[in-house]
């Protein structure tokens, strides 16, 4: 099973002030800027910014890590304790992402991209 970690989606509260921040510490603006989401390429990674992300409890920073099979990895971390807390949707164009809260409270997001 491959796994890589590439992007890290942050909730925000002021998008404006946020995007001024960001685009501060990154030096470019954001290649994605949309009412609900605002997205930077950093050397490879995606770094998002979710609009309303608490309201959507978020309460913090969330990793996501593209994998082969969405199915098999949820299958693999409920049977290793975790509890899926977003069950795949599809995002944009056959992107499917999910999210599992882990046994100590973590959220572990994961992503399966578009077949080729």
């Amino acid at each position: 099973m491959s796994v890589k970690f590439n992007t890290v989606l942050y909730p925000v509260k002021d998008v404006d002030q946020a995007k001024a921040t960001f685009s501060a510490l990154f030096g470019v603006e954001p290649h994605a800027d949309s009412p609900y989401y605002v997205g930077y390429e950093v050397d490879g990674s995606e770094i998002g910014l979710v609009p309303g992300g608490h309201d959507q409890g978020m309460t913090g920073p969330e990793a996501f890590y593209d994998v082969e099979d969405i199915n098999a990895t949820i299958e693999a971390l409920t049977a290793a304790g975790g509890v899926v807390v977003q069950e795949p949707r599809d995002v944009a164009m056959g992107l499917l992402v999910a999210k599992v809260r882990d046994t100590q409270g973590n959220i572990i997001g994961v992503k399966q991209p578009p077949a080729s």
